[in-house]
């Protein structure tokens, strides 16, 4: 293990102590969002309604997750019963069977602050706002349940019923103070008649919350809930966020451990990036070999220059022209006569009286008795370079 590495692990593991220390002094806030998930023990979930629904129906409720069109797709010969929707939104198809089934002598409690316009009309109702006071208490209207009052001091709704039709049973009414007026009063609580059935609707779905439930005095919403029959009960149970099968939802769920897991795969990025090169020792920069057969050839002829020796020049000239003649133009260079000549110009196509002039010059330089000028090499030198070209 070598020293940055070292020095990376006692990082990170600091900042973990740091923040485990900072989340174990903090306090967790309250989620206090209208959630109504039968698995959320925050304020306004429905974990205590759901652990205590099978008392409430007298043990005859049946809980479904699947929308109403299909579990009556596979039950459509059910016999009358109760249904129970809390805050849920359900497609069109859906409360066509439900309406099938209220007009077969079924009945709803339906707790809901919204509805679609299709279904306010068929049933006659609508919706308004009741009251602008931050709390208020929730009563029924039967003198016999008159005790049975709920305050509502947390983020209410807000909401009642207008337009009611004069068919229409008000069953509960909201009371802006304690003391009030009871002939002054809006109607939270209604029942509406549909065939052979009835639509029981509340529209204050916090009285079946984890918070109302404990804060409760009396027991007004068994009262709500005595409207229905002795007898079997569906409850369509809001789905809306499937409940997770990874295998991290432990982790996730819980706030340490999510932050924890977040800066542990933070840190561990961090670590991949930073030493993600493979380490190695400097590779040395080293320069190519030169070649220095220029520089050779150029020091050699500035000594044979500074030396005068031109006769050795053009010697050494005439061996290298006749060594490329043999080499590149397959010409035998043993005889220097005219056929020698013949060949040299039909090959190279230059005039033949330069071919003459330098063979002579080349004959020259081969002679170890001539004497050479400095003027005799220059020219020498010019012909060979002229016909190899």
């Amino acid at each position: 293990m070598n020293k940055t590495f070292k020095i990376y692990a006692i990082v990170f593991i600091i900042i973990l102590i740091l923040v485990a220390m900072f989340s174990g002094n903090r306090k967790s806030a309250l989620d206090w969002r209208k959630s109504f998930d039968v698995d959320k023990k925050t304020p306004f979930g429905l974990y205590i309604f759901n652990q205590e629904s099978a008392g409430l129906f007298h043990g005859k409720l049946e809980k479904v997750r699947a929308s109403p069109y299909s579990y009556y797709q596979k039950n459509d010969q059910k016999k009358p019963h109760n249904i129970l929707i809390i805050q849920k939104k359900l497609d069109d198809v859906s409360w066509q069977y439900i309406l099938n089934q209220v007009s077969e002598g079924s009945d709803v409690m339906w707790f809901t602050n919204d509805t679609t316009a299709k279904l306010r009309d068929t049933l006659g109702f609508r919706f308004k706002t009741v009251s602008s006071e931050e709390n208020y208490y929730l009563q029924l209207t039967d003198k016999k349940l008159g005790e049975s009052r709920l305050f509502i001091d947390k983020f209410p709704e807000n909401q009642g019923f207008s337009y009611i039709r004069n068919d229409i049973e008000i069953l509960g009414k909201t009371l802006h103070k304690a003391k009030s007026d009871e002939s002054s009063f809006s109607a939270d609580f209604v029942k509406v008649n549909f065939g052979k059935g009835h639509f029981y609707i509340h529209s204050e779905p916090l009285v079946l919350t984890n918070y109302y439930i404990l804060n409760s005095k009396n027991k007004y919403l068994e009262s709500v809930l005595s409207y229905l029959p002795n007898r079997e009960t569906v409850w369509f149970i809001k789905n809306d966020t499937p409940l997770s099968m990874s295998p991290m939802r432990f982790i996730l769920s819980n706030p340490p451990l999510k932050y924890a897991w977040y800066l542990l795969i933070t840190g561990f990025v961090v670590f991949v990036i930073f030493n993600a090169k493979r380490k190695q020792r400097i590779v040395p920069i080293v320069e190519p070999l030169k070649n220095t057969s220029v520089e050779f050839i150029r020091s050699i002829g500035n000594l044979y220059l500074q030396e005068g020796d031109f006769h050795e020049m053009m010697a050494k000239k005439a061996q290298y022209f006749l060594n490329r003649i043999r080499i590149d133009l397959m010409i035998d260079t043993h005889n220097l006569d005219e056929q020698f000549i013949n060949k040299l110009h039909l090959k190279t196509g230059k005039n033949i009286e330069l071919i003459k002039e330098a063979v002579t010059l080349v004959k020259k330089g081969q002679d170890p008795y001539a004497s050479v000028m400095k003027e005799d090499l220059v020219r020498m030198n010019q012909l060979l370079d002229d016909i190899l070209k």
